[in-house]
């Protein structure tokens, strides 16, 4: 998908349309060595002042970049010999959430990710990224398998929220996200999250609870979207950039927090300029902690679990 570029970020996107015409000038265009050299370095500089400087606003509006690499990117990228599993056994197969077995780097593992869609078409059937309960009761029929085979688990999180449609709360949305909780905090296999894009509310913590919580160095994670927060608070949506600052939802706020345990770093200006190399660092990222978590009991992981979740907000106390 083309790379459009955000209100904040079209200095930059005039700057490269400049290096572009610049490079396009013939050989033995007076001065064009020189003008493209120039422009180079301002290209970088700007870059540097702008992505050096993002207001967490402006980092919500990188996670929500419509050609930001989502969960099935990652599994294609990341996870050979995958199959997919699909429906919850007791209704229906909700496609906001990918699930499946496969291997990082040999290693078999269990997979869950909440999917958006790549267009317009594809994020309806997608219901973009918002899980219905059977979405919920389908990451845990899978986080049970792996479970019974003693295979660690990998959660891409991604959603602007659980669906709240009549539909899904007529077939228990709270309580396929309130038993998702409870399951995960005695699932007794690793769990390493990764919040790739947006992380938010109980749709993202349905099937966020883990030993580890990783995140990309733009995405958000937190308990409203700021449009929401601005909504109730303001009651008005305008005000999200304000609602964005004071939610503490960026990587490094929720990393001094102990909400998460590592950010993971991004290309400059966000995954999306650079897929492969966000992947590639993402891989060695979740292989290095499953390698940590690979020789700990079930015991001693279930009591590290309880000891991380009672120590958020407290990092001193957090031992993993």
């Amino acid at each position: 998908m083309p790379v459009s570029p955000l209100d904040f970020e079209k200095p930059i996107a005039e700057l490269e349309e400049q290096l572009l015409q610049a490079r396009a000038l013939p050989d033995g265009e007076p001065d064009r060595e020189e003008r493209v050299r120039a422009l180079e370095a301002q290209l970088e500089a700007t870059r540097g002042e702008i992505y050096g400087r993002l207001t967490p606003w402006q980092r919500v509006q990188i996670a929500r970049h419509p050609a930001r690499p989502h969960a099935l990117d990652y599994i294609r990228r990341l996870i050979s010999d995958w199959q997919e599993l699909r429906g919850d056994r007791a209704f229906g197969d909700d496609k906001a959430l990918i699930a499946g077995l496969g291997r990082l780097m040999s290693r078999p593992v269990a997979v869950i990710g909440q999917q958006k869609g790549a267009d317009v078409k594809d994020n309806v059937v997608r219901n973009f990224g918002m899980m219905h309960p059977e979405g919920y009761r389908k990451a845990l029929r899978v986080m049970r398998l792996a479970e019974k085979f003693r295979l660690p688990v990998l959660v891409f999180i991604d959603t602007p929220g659980a669906y709240p449609g009549i539909g899904a709360e007529e077939r228990g949305q709270g309580e396929a996200i309130a038993r998702n909780l409870l399951a995960l905090s005695r699932l007794r296999t690793p769990i390493v999250c990764a919040v790739i894009g947006e992380g938010a509310s109980g749709g993202a913590l349905g099937v966020g609870v883990g030993d580890r919580v990783l995140m990309l160095q733009y995405a958000w994670y937190c308990v409203i979207t700021p449009e929401g927060c601005a909504a109730i608070l303001w009651r008005d949506p305008a005000h999200a950039p304000e609602a964005a600052a004071a939610l503490k939802l960026t990587a490094e706020d929720l990393l001094s927090l102990g909400v998460i345990d590592e950010i993971v770093p991004e290309p400059l200006g966000g995954a999306h300029r650079a897929p492969i190399e966000a992947a590639d660092h993402l891989r060695e990222t979740l292989h290095r902690h499953l390698e940590e978590l690979a020789s700990v009991s079930s015991d001693e992981l279930l009591e590290r679990r309880y000891r991380r979740y009672r120590g958020v907000g407290a990092p001193a106390v957090v031992q993993t």
